[in-house]
């Protein structure tokens, strides 16, 4: 599974469970987010115990794609049977300040800032 576009491109391995995203998020509003909150929803439904979302490539994103993964992190949540960990890049400044908010969502997500 993958969406690709000039910005951005988010795949999904099923081998290792992992929704990665790469580029600039800069979509405007939940409407434009829909398709990505979809194609979580269907990494996230696959048989599995742990997901993981890894943002190490992700050079920017809004306040409108931190809401979408928020709003993702607790439907998981949700979800007792399903674990979930976020990779991030210390190099990227917005991942350092704002992927620390999502263990306040799911206080068992593992974050990994690399």
């Amino acid at each position: 599974m993958e969406i690709k576009t000039e910005d951005y491109r988010i795949c999904y391995d099923p081998a290792t469970a992992t929704v990665s995203f790469f580029g600039s998020l800069r979509l405007r509003g939940p409407a434009e987010y829909a398709p990505i909150m979809q194609f979580l929803g269907k990494a996230a439904d696959v048989e599995q115990t742990k997901i993981t979302l890894n943002l190490q490539q992700l050079e920017f994103l809004n306040s409108g794609g931190i809401n979408m993964l928020s709003k993702f992190i607790i439907e998981v949540r949700q979800k007792a049977r399903v674990q979930m960990a976020v990779q991030g890049s210390q190099r990227i400044a917005w991942q350092g300040k704002s992927l620390k908010n999502f263990q306040r969502l799911m206080p068992g997500l593992q974050l990994e800032l690399l």
